[in-house]
């Protein structure tokens, strides 16, 4: 376990961040109504081998990184963020009215302390939706709120390691 020496900022915090305070942000704008982000989850498969001699142990070394979609949600209000992005790749008039040209994007998901500053930011590259959910299934018995979702594919995320911390608890 760390010692609170280790931490030059807030040595006095023991406790983590909440988890409901965050932004997204991509074409240097941040999108509104966010309301929930899946996690970052990025994983290897092993390569494993046997040498001819020992036949009763495996060795392994890891291969290539692979990265876990992204889902975002949020409400379904008049905002086209969602829509437009996705339409990018996709028109019901056909493929003629696809623009490949901007369908990837950067993106960035900051974690806010209990002050809003940013205490965390990852950057997501190459980021691209490979699903668009405009409406969620509507029940009129139900009492639940109307969820747009974007499923984003990406070539990875890297934190930002520059972020200066403020001094608060």
């Amino acid at each position: 376990m760390a010692s609170q020496e280790s931490f030059p900022v807030n040595s006095e915090r023991y406790v983590p961040y909440k988890n409901f305070k965050f932004r997204v942000r991509w074409d240097d704008e941040y999108v509104a109504g966010v309301n929930k982000v899946s996690a970052l989850e990025r994983k290897t498969e092993p390569a494993t081998w046997r040498e001819g001699g020992d036949p009763s142990a495996y060795y392994s070394s890891p291969t290539v990184w692979e990265y876990e979609p992204i889902t975002l949600e949020r409400g379904v209000t008049h905002d086209k963020d969602f829509e437009r992005w996705a339409n990018l790749i996709y028109s019901i008039e056909g493929d003629a009215e696809v623009s490949l040209k901007n369908f990837r994007k950067t993106i960035f998901i900051e974690l806010l302390n209990g002050q809003g500053s940013v205490v965390k930011s990852y950057e997501i590259r190459r980021a691209w939706v490979s699903e668009y959910h405009a409406l969620p299934e509507l029940d009129a018995t139900g009492d639940e709120y109307a969820i747009e979702t974007l499923v984003l594919e990406h070539e990875g995320w890297k934190r930002d390691t520059d972020l200066e911390l403020e001094d608060e608890y």
